[in-house]
């Protein structure tokens, strides 16, 4: 592995491409009124917490209306939390909030400024949607109750479908993304390291970029449908190692890149969280958030002032023109989901 790990931005640029611009123009530095309605109707988050070299993650849940807050404040309380202990004010904190029945996710971005009175309160720098694939590959919303969970650790990695994936950057700004895939190709434990691939997804690629300048992560895994998880920890590298890439095909598609977490720590653990949440079987997608909207909202809101975002929230603006770029966004996941 190590004569093909990627150690440097530039070669990781040389792999996968550069990051486009246009991505970030969905990205705004507060809560709208389409994210707050958003954090309303969400039954479950995951939450990283990091300083330095110390990540934690966790899992929040309960019913619906439990997050929520002002502009530019999220607002949780420490009780639906399964661990809270990574919260200190100062941290940097990074968030992914699902919908019951909806494929796309809202992250949040930002930094613990408060945590009194049994309430958890954070400094928003970024709020954004993430497209839908991470979901579609792992068949999130389609499981039902009471899925038996391996009996440790390694099985349960080897069974998982869903990762929420906790990195830092070099100044200290948290990221939380999502990564979704059949089990036996979502992650797996090979000669006392776990590996993972990457895949299709925002094209931001935070977590991998942050990996290369600061290698610290921590992830949960998930098999939908368990109130399990398994809580990751360790130090990433990523490598283009053809037989490491191999074992990840999926659908004739080999990644580009895995992660290699060298080692690592595997907890087995019960989601109190999970469990309040009653994700499964899925309810109806909640009323009162329109999903598109909510997205392309957020590219009009964008700050950025360059002619290209002015053209885009100009283009969003003619009648139909977003009903045709939801259809293109759902052909992109049909032919584009690996």
């Amino acid at each position: 592995m190590e004569t093909q790990t990627i150690t440097t931005l530039a070669a990781l640029e040389a792999c996968i491409g550069k990051a486009i611009a246009a991505v970030n123009l969905k990205v705004i530095d507060h809560l709208d009124e389409g994210a707050l309605r958003w954090l309303s109707a969400a039954p479950v988050m995951f939450a990283g917490f990091g300083e330095g070299s110390r990540l934690q993650v966790t899992l929040g849940g309960g019913a619906p209306g439990f997050a929520g807050g002002t502009a530019h404040e999220l607002r949780l309380p420490l009780a639906v939390l399964d661990d809270a202990t990574g919260a200190r004010p100062g941290v940097g904190f990074g968030s992914l909030f699902l919908l019951p029945s909806t494929g796309e996710t809202l992250r949040v971005n930002g930094r613990v400024a408060q945590v009194s009175g049994g309430e958890l309160r954070v400094t928003v720098e970024e709020c954004y949607g993430h497209c839908a694939k991470a979901l579609l590959r792992s068949d999130f919303w389609a499981a039902s109750p009471g899925v038996a969970s391996p009996p440790d650790a390694a099985a349960f990695v080897s069974a998982s479908r869903f990762m929420a994936l906790a990195t830092l950057d070099a100044q200290g700004r948290a990221d939380l993304s999502p990564r979704g895939d059949p089990a036996g190709s979502m992650a797996s434990v090979e000669a006392g390291r776990v590996w993972f691939a990457d895949r299709p997804g925002n094209r931001r690629v935070d977590s991998f970029r942050n990996i290369v300048t600061q290698p610290r992560m921590a992830a949960l895994l998930l098999i939908p449908g368990a109130t399990h998880v398994v809580r990751l920890s360790g130090s990433a590298r990523l490598t283009t190692d053809e037989a490491a890439r191999a074992r990840f095909t999926v659908q004739g598609k080999t990644p580009t890149l895995v992660a290699g977490v060298e080692d690592p720590s595997l907890e087995l653990l019960e989601s109190p969280a999970l469990a309040r949440a009653r994700l499964w079987p899925v309810q109806a997608r909640p009323e009162g958030v329109d999903v598109a909207k909510v997205l392309f909202t957020h590219v009009k809101l964008n700050g950025n002032k360059s002619l290209g975002a002015r053209i885009a929230s100009a283009a969003l603006s003619i009648p139909g023109v977003t009903g045709l770029v939801q259809k293109g966004m759902e052909k992109d996941y049909k032919d584009n989901l690996y």
